[in-house]
């Protein structure tokens, strides 16, 4: 099929794709290359290929897995949201909004004070709590919002704030009961950041990640039947019940390792989604490898604003994503707002 014979819409989100393709090694590359020890981006193969020295120790030791694990956060993030805003049909939904990445918060940091001496098995419990948090807080709201009428949109995200709420009061007796060392802990996944993330952490959350980017990437046809309604999607052959089972676990799964990786960044699960509507348009097939490319991309571009905006000291990932995020989402309810009173 040549260009002139392919609908414009498929062509405007082929480009979108081919975009951030290109985008992402592009910020992969920045963010290996600028820091508080900078080194020349185009140098970067030819120090990987020496194998010595204290340029070759930065980037594999320190810059590596700090980029990796932030471009696997964001991309993860993205996916979970733009997944959770098809399955509930809005596109204020936020894994952070309703409550999922303080449900993942809350079970590392059970973890951390309840559970301590793990040893090096902590690695690889750690994200296995989180993603229990993650799916206990998910199964919770999903409940109090089912009616037999369908999920009742305005119930979850209230239920998301008294949740948001709870977690916030059960995290704050945990940090009254830890440890010095555990108070660190606490903090980082409070406020965000990749500054902890080695390979070891990375590898460790690499199994559950690609679980869960297997049970989210195949949802896209079954998100746009969804959104023709669930009769239609019904008669369309979507199993609606083991379609949204399968989208809950794999959200909560994705955001609980993305918590475990990086503690609470937030607002990315809600920004990359709509930056890819914007650019492309609204078809899951495309936009759900979209947001998370887009996802990935602003996740590394958020480090490396945190680690060079203040340097020598670093700025928590979370407020950088917060202080970007927050007049973001505020647009978005305003043009919210615009479409029901014209509708």
């Amino acid at each position: 099929m040549t260009s002139a014979t392919v609908p414009h819409h498929l062509q405007r989100y082929r480009k979108a794709l081919f975009f951030l393709a290109l985008l992402l090694p592009l910020a992969l590359l920045l963010g290996l290359a600028l820091g508080a020890y900078p080194l020349p981006p185009l140098a970067i193969p030819q120090i990987l290929l020496r194998g010595e020295g204290v340029e070759y120790q930065v980037l594999t030791v320190l810059r590596l897995p700090r980029v990796l694990g932030a471009a696997l956060v964001g991309g993860l993030l993205a996916l979970a949201g733009a997944v959770l805003q098809g399955l509930f049909r809005n596109p204020l939904v936020d894994p952070g909004l309703i409550g999922v990445t303080s449900g993942a918060a809350l079970g590392a940091a059970i973890f951390i004070v309840l559970l301590p001496g793990a040893g090096p098995l902590e690695v690889y419990a750690l994200p296995l709590f989180a993603f229990l948090g993650g799916l206990l807080a998910t199964q919770v709201l999903w409940r109090i919002a089912r009616t037999p009428l369908g999920t009742q949109v305005l119930v979850l995200l209230l239920s998301g704030i008294a949740l948001n709420a709870l977690v916030g009061a059960a995290i704050g007796l945990l940090t009254f009961l830890a440890t010095e060392e555990q108070l660190r802990s606490l903090t980082f996944w409070t406020l965000g950041g990749f500054s902890a993330v080695t390979w070891a952490v990375l590898l460790s959350g690499l199994p559950l990640a690609f679980l869960a980017l297997g049970l989210l990437l195949p949802l896209a046809r079954s998100l746009n039947a969804l959104a023709l309604g669930e009769r239609e999607a019904f008669h369309l052959g979507t199993e609606l019940e083991t379609f949204k089972r399968r989208a809950v676990a794999g959200a909560a799964l994705g955001v609980g390792v993305a918590v475990a990786l990086a503690g609470g960044v937030g607002f990315i699960g809600l920004v990359a989604p709509h930056l890819f509507r914007l650019l492309a348009g609204p078809d899951h097939r495309y936009l759900l490898p979209g947001a998370a490319l887009l996802g990935a991309t602003l996740a590394v571009l958020a480090d490396l604003l945190a680690r060079t905006v203040a340097a020598p000291a670093e700025v928590p990932v979370g407020v950088v994503t917060a202080l970007l995020g927050g007049p973001f989402f505020l647009y978005l309810v305003l043009r919210y707002k615009r479409e029901v009173y014209r509708a």
